[in-house]
C-alpha cells in the first residue's frame, strides 16, 4: 500500500511542487496520475522513490516510512517499487537478458536466480526471443518493454511507469497499456502518469488529476477533453 498524508513539497529554490496532497493506493490498485505539465507529476514520482524527502508531511510505501527510513532502509524499499521510464535507460552495450541480470546482480541475486527469472519476465512481455539481442536491435515499442521486464525482475509489488508511452505511435501506446493491465491482473500495483488524455479514456480505472500541486480530481473513468469524467 502507498499513502500520502497532507504531504508537500518545497524545493531549495523556493518552488512550491506539491501543496498538501492526502492520497491512498491500495495494493493490487491501477491508477493513472494526470495534470498539465508542472502539476506535481514528476515530484510524486520522486517522492514515491524516495529520491527525495517530502518538507512535511508523511508518506509509506509498502511498510516503509520515507520520512524516518533508514540508510540500510531504502535500498529494501525501493526493490518494492519497479519505475519504467519514458527515455527507457537500457544499456545499449549489453543484450537484453544481460540488462535485466545488471539489474537483478545489483540487489545480490544469484546466477541460478537470474536463469529462473528472466526468461520468466521476457516471456511475460513477450520478447522471449530477444534475449540475445542488443536495444538498437529492437523497435521503440520492444525497447520499452525491455524496460517494463527490467522493472518487473526483481518482482516489485509496485510499478510506477513515468510517460511510458511518450515515444511509441498510438497502436503500440495501446499495446503497452494492455500489457500494463495485464501486470497489474497478476497482482502488481500499477501507477502509470500520462498527459495522453485518450488513451486514459481507453480504460476503466481509477485518474487521479492534480494541478499546481494539489489533487483536483480523484474518480474513476476517462480524462477527456481536459476534464474528468465518471463516477467518485
Amino acid at each position: 500500500m502507498i499513502r500520502l498524508k497532507d504531504v508537500e513539497m518545497e524545493y531549495d529554490n523556493g518552488t512550491q511542487a506539491i501543496r498538501g496532497i492526502t492520497l491512498t493506493i491500495e495494493d493490487g490498485e491501477f491508477l493513472f496520475l494526470v495534470g498539465p505539465s508542472g502539476a506535481g507529476k514528476s515530484t510524486i514520482i520522486k517522492l514515491l522513490t524516495g529520491e527525495v524527502e517530502p518538507s512535511c508531511g508523511r508518506i509509506m510505501i509498502n511498510g516503509f516510512s520515507v520520512s524516518n527510513i533508514t540508510d540500510k532502509q531504502l535500498p529494501i524499499m525501493r526493490r518494492t517499487v519497479g519505475v519504467i521510464f519514458q527515455d527507457f535507460r537500457l544499456i545499449e552495450k549489453k543484450t537484453v537478458y544481460d540488462n535485466l541480470a545488471f539489474v537483478m546482480r545489483a540487489v545480490g541475486a544469484g546466477e541460478k536466480e537470474l536463469r529462473k527469472r528472466i526468461p520468466y519476465v521476457l516471456k511475460l512481455v513477450g520478447l522471449e526471443e530477444k534475449a540475445t539481442h542488443y536495444p538498437t536491435e529492437l523497435s521503440g515499442g520492444e525497447q520499452q518493454r525491455v524496460a517494463i521486464a527490467r522493472a518487473l525482475v526483481n518482482n516489485p509489488t509496485t510499478i510506477i511507469a513515468d510517460e511510458p508511452t511518450g515515444n511509441l505511435d498510438p497502436e503500440r501506446s495501446l499495446e503497452l497499456m494492455r500489457l500494463l493491465v495485464k501486470i497489474n491482473s497478476l497482482g502488481t500495483t500499477v501507477v502509470v502518469v500520462t498527459h495522453e488524455k485518450d488513451l486514459v479514456d481507453r480504460f476503466e480505472k481509477r485518474v487521479v488529476t492534480i494541478d499546481g500541486g494539489r489533487i483536483i480530481n480523484d474518480s474513476v473513468g476517462g480524462y477527456v477533453g481536459g476534464h474528468i469524467h465518471g463516477k467518485a
